[in-house]
């Protein structure tokens, strides 16, 4: 769909969320926020370069300009695709009906990975595991967690995934800087911003790694961050298993 689309689903949430009283005020007002925050940096982003092309015509070729409007609506509708989903998670307890084989999830982002050609990626950790899960919101989350891996490796991303009692587990490891112990709560958080190099990441919404553990809370899950054997990052995602 097309802008208005978006905007009209937007609207659609937001209705939505004022007919619920308190609880729905305070959750309008989080979205809000969110929204505002998230859209500022790649607004103010075109601004600049559409006013350095009109003050300084030479500096900022057409060419130049378009890429930078291309990728920052492009992030935009990226943000605002995850500001809907989040909303939806917000409001909408998430019924499960299917049976989720994690291990093909896990299989097929090793093999995305190799084909996007930017980093090597290791599935050797891939064993069976199910989950009951909704097919769609946990792909979604794994994709989420190699898509960060993938922006923060040095050079491999490993994938694995077991059952471990009555849990299903799937994790995502980089060779990256890691996330330091004082701010692996906060990484989770709606378009947080670390002070390592982390904070640097100029690929994604801000959004990912927060929809994630709303994926996985609204099944009974949870979602962390520790350190991986290769020293960077390990994100888990935890599940009920079948």
């Amino acid at each position: 769909g097309g802008a208005g689309d978006e905007v009209d689903r937007l609207a659609g949430t937001m209705s939505g969320m004022l007919d619920r009283g308190e609880g729905g005020y305070r959750a309008r007002q989080q979205f809000v926020s969110d929204a505002a925050h998230g859209l500022r940096s790649p607004l103010a982003t075109m601004r600049q370069y559409a006013e350095l092309a009109r003050a300084h015509p030479e500096a900022a070729s057409p060419a130049e300009l378009s890429e930078v409007v291309l990728a920052e609506g492009e992030r935009m509708n990226d943000i605002v695709e995850g500001l809907l989903l989040l909303a939806r998670l917000d409001e909408n307890p998430v019924t499960v009906s299917t049976d989720v084989d994690l291990d093909d999830l896990a299989l097929a982002e090793v093999q995305r990975v190799r084909a996007l050609g930017l980093r090597s990626a290791d599935g050797r950790g891939i064993a069976p595991a199910q989950a009951r899960a909704d097919p769609r919101l946990i792909a979604r989350a794994v994709r989420n967690l190699v898509d960060n891996a993938v922006r923060h490796a040095s050079s491999t991303v490993t994938i694995g995934c077991r059952v471990v009692d009555q849990s299903a587990l799937i994790w995502v490891d980089d060779d990256g800087a890691g996330v330091p112990v004082s701010e692996r709560e906060r990484v989770f958080e709606r378009f947080a911003r670390l002070d390592d190099a982390r904070s640097r990441d100029a690929g994604g919404s801000g959004l990912g790694l927060a929809i994630v553990r709303e994926i996985a809370h609204a099944h009974g899950g949870s979602a962390r961050v520790e350190e991986s054997p290769s020293g960077g990052a390990r994100f888990v995602l935890v599940l009920p298993a079948t």
